[in-house]
């Protein structure tokens, strides 16, 4: 409905498959390594040293093909556009992230620390998620530019 409000076009979304997408990436891996830490506790901590390594070669792959395939787009004015509301997001989110917990939870024991942690993650979102799903779930290659800049900020 809100492409309906912003574009004047109903896209088709496939819900139950996004809901599918979303389980894989985000409770699958959760699930894995918390089995992976309750039943082989040796073999967790023995491959606990090469997960950052690992997760950064893995985000590079996963960032960089979106970009390199969009390289064009995102040099062109549209790509600065999209550029400077990726930013404009990502600032007002950390800022309303910060203050409304501040306001929420001003009684809390330690609220700065919470209000970063909070603000921190409003902030960052799940940008990788969205490039996931935009690239599978829709057919225009330059959907998943957004998310990919989104990322790299």
């Amino acid at each position: 409905m809100l492409s309906l409000l912003l574009i004047g076009k109903k896209l088709p979304v496939d819900v139950f498959g996004m809901i599918s997408s979303i389980l894989q990436v985000v409770v699958t891996p959760i699930a894995a390594g918390l089995l992976l830490n309750r039943l082989f506790p040796r073999l967790s901590n023995a491959i606990k040293p090469f997960l950052p390594a690992l997760t950064v070669i893995d985000m590079g792959c996963c960032i960089g093909a979106p970009l390199a395939l969009n390289i064009d787009s995102i040099l062109s004015p549209f790509g600065l556009t999209i550029l400077f509301l990726v930013i404009t997001f990502h600032l007002f989110a950390f800022v309303a992230g910060y203050f409304f917990t501040g306001f929420f939870f001003s009684k809390a024991p330690d609220v700065k620390a919470l209000q970063r942690t909070i603000s921190y993650e409003t902030g960052m979102q799940s940008s990788l998620l969205a490039l996931a799903l935009a690239t599978k779930f829709f057919q225009d290659p330059l959907v998943g530019v957004p998310p990919a800049i989104s990322t790299v900020v």
